[in-house]
């Protein structure tokens, strides 16, 4: 299992640095988080041995029990859906939090991260697909006052924007999808000017990760193709 898990990452890895020169990116500025979920602590152990030290997960409690268990300088990071009720552990245990879509979110987020003395840095979820089955905002009224808030917060840290690619999206579909959150980024710096750290996006997946990086990604969200098929 390790042997494949270290072959698997080197794959990916290479095809990332490729996929950026071709574009005419810098491979430095995409940072890979290997998404863990429904995989055992034993499997993130394997990929960390091999070098990967960045990890995303959905669910809380599936990600505290990990958590415990792997070193402490592994970086988490939260790319599901998070409940208020659960905003409480995130404080030092989830350095980001992919998934901000609502005012109450924040607050509950900056008073825990506040109690806790621990900073999180954040990302607000556009769905951009507008689909059902899926978290986020997508009106650009909405994005923006959610980033307003955070800027207000000193302990929670608006980093950027996360979005996900429609399912049985063409190319050009998802390619729009992704450019669009790139232009959106860019608009929201400009509107507000103490925005500055706003300089990331977490978009692109097993599936679709290529035609992020060439629209801007900066945080690329990666499974299966690391860890095979879910747990």
């Amino acid at each position: 299992m390790n042997d494949l898990i270290s072959e698997n990452l080197q794959r990916v890895q290479a095809h990332i640095v490729e996929v950026a020169q071709n574009a005419g990116r810098d491979p430095k500025e995409v940072r890979l988080i290997a998404i863990s979920k429904t995989h055992p602590a034993s499997k993130v152990q394997a990929a960390v041995d091999a070098g990967q030290m960045v990890f995303g997960e959905n669910r809380v409690q599936e990600a505290l029990e990990k958590v415990e268990q792997l070193p402490e300088h592994v970086e988490w990071h939260l790319v599901g859906h998070l409940q208020k009720n659960k905003a409480k552990f995130c404080p030092g245990k989830f350095q980001w939090v992919h998934s901000i879509d609502s005012v109450e979110l924040i607050n509950t987020l900056e008073r825990r991260c506040a109690l806790q003395e621990q900073p999180v840095q954040g990302l607000i979820q556009v769905n951009l697909s507008q689909e059902a089955s899926k978290a986020g905002v997508w009106e650009w009224d909405t994005v923006c006052r959610l980033g307003e808030r955070i800027l207000e917060c000193q302990w929670l840290k608006w980093r950027g924007l996360m979005t996900i690619g429609a399912l049985q999206a063409s190319e050009t579909e998802t390619r729009k999808t992704f450019a669009t959150l790139a232009e959106w980024r860019e608009r929201l710096v400009q509107q507000f000017g103490n925005a500055q750290e706003c300089t990331e996006l977490s978009m692109g997946m097993s599936a679709d990760y290529p035609l992020a990086i060439e629209e801007g990604a900066t945080l690329i969200r990666i499974g299966s193709a690391i860890f095979g098929a879910r747990g």
